[in-house]
């Protein structure tokens, strides 16, 4: 009896570990399948009020264009802090075609927040998500959090914390950004521009 009670607990030991291996192996395909926001994965649309015009705007209306989207508030000591490096930036390469799109998820009026970004003379697209839907929609783990999306609307870079969005390393990419052609933009016309970037560097 003691053989066939032994024989059984082990039995009983194997199924469970089995059960376990199951479920382990289940869940890491699970984990494989949830959406992440990072380099390389398309950026989810959001819905948010564009405060300076009044409109609802999504990511869609940004559709073929080189963005900086930058998540605050105005609570946000480090926000304050790298804004005017976005604005520099954005003088800078706003003519070339660089969009900087910031959203606060401030819970106050935008009033209040169109109040903060006068005071900082900010000139770019500031948006309001009241709801501050955006902040779960892009798994944001704090505030600024700023993600660089190509033409395509697909993440290239992500940044946790305050950046010197002026640095030359971050003005090079968004040059580099900005050199593709528009998705909607005929072949021949970026060969074009190609071609004319390759004899200006070549001084022809």
């Amino acid at each position: 009896m003691s053989g066939n009670g032994s024989r059984g607990q082990w039995i009983a030991v194997g199924v469970i570990v089995t059960i376990l291996g199951a479920a382990l192996t289940i869940g890491m395909m699970l984990s494989e399948d949830i959406f992440q926001i990072q380099p390389g994965a398309n950026a989810p649309d959001f819905k948010a009020v564009n405060l300076a015009s009044g409109d609802s705007v999504t990511l869609a209306d940004y559709k073929g264009e080189v963005v900086l989207l930058n998540l605050w508030a105005t609570w946000c000591a480090p926000c304050r802090v790298e804004m005017p490096s976005m604005e520099r930036l954005y003088q800078e390469l706003g003519p070339e075609g660089l969009k900087i799109v910031a959203v606060s998820v401030d819970q106050i009026s935008g009033d209040k927040v169109m109040e903060f970004a006068n005071e900082l003379e900010l000139t770019f697209d500031i948006l309001h998500d009241r709801s501050g839907q955006i902040e779960l929609d892009y798994q944001a783990t704090g505030l600024p959090e700023t993600l660089i999306l190509d033409r395509e609307g697909v993440i290239v870079h992500k940044a946790i914390g305050p950046v010197e969005w002026d640095d030359p390393v971050h003005k090079n990419r968004f040059r580099r950004l900005l050199e593709t052609s528009r998705p909607d933009e005929p072949a021949a016309t970026a060969s074009r521009q190609s071609e004319g970037t390759k004899a200006d560097a070549s001084g022809t």
